[in-house]
């Protein structure tokens, strides 16, 4: 299967530097059996503190599992090199911000939850703990910087990758 990208494209006014903060960040994937074409009925999450080693001692991944249709075992991991931010010069255009190294699972749906911090443009100002799911989460103020965290945000998945 190789490596897929997750892409975000989301309108940012006043800040800068949208990302994924820490490695307790949890990636909400739908994942499809590569094998049997399952797909998960709920949301599951990566982390990259999370590690699980692979069958017959051949390493570790971020998630290990099988599936329950075909009891295959598969895995995904999180490549940390890969996680960027999104910035004010990236606004309204979609931005690879992470990669996943697939293994027999693949994901279909991304779920931008909690856990995403920015920063004021021109302030620096941090905002910790953003929910990309408000989709009206509209104006905050904060130390005197006005600011639209998100409007519209999308996101994407492309597989292929190198």
């Amino acid at each position: 299967m190789g490596r897929v990208g997750l892409q975000l494209r989301a309108t940012l006014e006043n800040i800068t530097r949208l990302r994924a903060e820490g490695e307790d960040f949890r990636w909400y994937l739908k994942l499809k059996c590569g094998n049997c074409g399952e797909v998960s009925e709920k949301w599951q999450y990566l982390r990259l503190m999370d590690s699980a080693p692979l069958k017959g001692g051949r390493g570790s991944a971020t998630m290990v599992q099988k599936c329950k249709l075909c009891s295959r075992e598969n895995s995904i991991d999180i490549l940390s090199q890969t996680i960027k931010p999104y910035n004010a010069e990236d606004s309204e255009k979609f931005k690879t911000i992470v990669e996943f190294e697939c293994r027999g699972l693949e994901p279909v749906d991304f779920q931008p939850q909690a856990g995403f911090a920015a920063e004021g443009a021109e302030s620096g100002t941090p905002f910790n703990d953003i929910n990309l799911l408000e989709k009206a989460m509209g104006y905050r103020q904060r130390k005197f910087c006005l600011l639209n965290l998100n409007t519209g945000t999308e996101t994407s998945l492309i597989s292929g990758l190198e």
